[in-house]
């Protein structure tokens, strides 16, 4: 089955924008010029989230979209603090405001909420669709299994958010061939590893949230993974390529069709992850890449945090 091509009616770029740094690391000045640099480079797509920054990250996206709503999409998620009925009601008016949108493209559930019942969160959802506010749905950071649920349960899921990266690929197990038999659209997130596939970290002095965030070093805290970076970055030479270029095209040119969400904090930043949208790996490349570092063979993607 193909997977889906379209949000709303609206093609999916290869590439999607992650706006998670707007109002945060990025003010509205590198906010606007990333936007700006995204959108020409064909990037139609903007994905963002209730929680981002206490809502400044949707603020600032919802002003900057307001001029291309008729062929851009734009994503938000909700619920990541718990998905009780009247929560998502209030989560998402809210999101709906500062995006200064009457419907929005594609509503993710944040995450899945293992307390609350499934079928009352789908409830909730399919009234938002029923006025006419959301035209597709989504699910961030589910498990196959519980997508499938969520599905048969009556809510029709166009699109998932799994982590994705050379050095993330636990999303192939079941995820990804999930994707691809359910006509299911995926937006893989942190395709370059928090930064560390863009070389940054390979020098004593390199800084970011590997070395001020416990989360995300912990989520990359594997000398094999540290590894695969450095090795990323030989092969990047060889290529005549930069590694955060190279780590982005190997997520969307894979055999799932992946759409690697992007993001930083300036425009200079975002440049080598936009450069991918114009390099075609070959299969010999690819697979070189892929060589890195191993397929896994387990499926939770999130494992070393929990």
């Amino acid at each position: 089955m193909i997977q889906k091509t379209n949000i709303n009616g609206k093609p999916l770029s290869r590439l999607a924008f992650g706006c998670m740094q707007f109002g945060g690391e990025a003010n509205v000045n590198d906010a606007t010029e990333m936007f700006q640099a995204a959108y020409n480079a064909g990037i139609t797509h903007f994905d963002c989230a209730h929680l981002y920054n206490d809502g400044a990250a949707e603020r600032i996206l919802g002003t900057l979209v307001q001029p291309h709503l008729d062929h851009i999409s734009l994503a938000t998620k909700i619920g990541y603090h718990g998905a009780e009925p009247e929560r998502l009601r209030q989560e998402f008016e809210l999101s709906r405001k500062r995006l200064g949108v009457d419907c929005i493209d594609l509503l993710y559930l944040h995450k899945f909420d293992p307390v609350v019942p499934l079928a009352a969160q789908i409830d909730v959802l399919m009234e938002f669709q029923a006025k006419g506010w959301v035209a597709d749905f989504g699910l961030s950071n589910f498990a196959a299994w519980q997508v499938m649920k969520t599905q048969s349960l009556g809510l029709p899921v166009a699109a998932v958010q799994p982590m994705y990266s050379l050095v993330k690929r636990q999303a192939e197990v079941e995820i990804l061939p999930m994707c691809a038999s359910e006509g299911i659209a995926c937006f893989g997130y942190s395709p370059l590893a928090s930064g560390l596939l863009t070389g940054k970290y390979t020098t004593p002095n390199g800084s970011g949230r590997l070395t001020s965030d416990k989360r995300y070093a912990a989520r990359y805290n594997r000398s094999e993974i540290h590894e695969a970076a450095q090795n990323l970055c030989l092969l990047a030479s060889q290529m005549d390529q930069l590694p955060g270029t190279l780590a982005v095209a190997w997520v969307a040119c894979g055999p799932y069709s992946v759409r690697p969400i992007v993001s930083g904090r300036t425009a200079n930043q975002i440049a080598p992850s936009l450069a991918a949208l114009s390099l075609k790996l070959t299969d010999e490349d690819y697979g070189r890449l892929s060589g890195i570092f191993p397929f896994s063979e387990v499926a939770t993607d999130r494992i070393e945090e929990m």
